[in-house]
């Protein structure tokens, strides 16, 4: 097994539902749940769920490129939300909700931009992909009771009604990657 380590930061909507996808794929090592690309320091939940504070939910996937690729990465993430849309996923609605990819590198940048450029080329969606490409900031871990909410919540009626048919996608489409699989 590589000792070899990368960071990907992106946001979707809700980061319950990024967490708990990116969490079963193999060469994923860790995936945090937290907040980017606002202008407050140690933002709390509740801020970012005001909008004011310029903040995106967002997970921070630590994963190793000889298992799974950035590129791999992003096939996932924009399965399972929908990036044609500003500021909002579903009834999620604000900029904390923003379709982003943070990146940690010029070469992240640079397949983040051929990514949705290829996406945009093949239609796959009626409009646009609006998903901002910006460098990576100062990343902030959510309170620990964001942590693996899926696994722990699994009830619960947000956890029902949307993380899981998410989760579902991403295990038939990317049956082969998962840690199960």
């Amino acid at each position: 097994m590589s000792n070899q380590k990368e960071i990907a930061t992106l946001a979707g909507g809700c980061f319950w539902c990024l967490e708990a996808v990116f969490d079963e794929l193999r060469g994923v090592d860790e995936v945090v749940s937290g907040y980017m690309g606002g202008h407050i320091v140690n933002p709390t939940y509740k801020a970012v769920c005001n909008g004011t504070t310029g903040h995106a939910e967002v997970v921070q996937v630590s994963y190793d490129p000889t298992l799974i690729s950035f590129r791999n990465l992003l096939d996932v993430f924009f399965t399972i939300h929908d990036p044609t849309t500003l500021n909002r996923q579903g009834y999620d609605v604000g900029t904390q909700y923003r379709s982003a990819i943070f990146y940690h590198s010029p070469e992240q940048q640079a397949v983040a931009q051929q990514t949705i450029a290829d996406l945009d080329a093949a239609k796959l969606w009626g409009d646009p992909i609006v998903t901002e490409v910006t460098a990576a900031e100062t990343f902030y871990a959510a309170e620990d009771y964001h942590q693996e909410y899926f696994v722990n919540n699994p009830n619960q009626p947000y956890c029902r009604a949307v993380v899981a048919p998410k989760v579902a996608k991403a295990r038939s489409k990317f049956l082969a990657q998962l840690k199960r699989g």
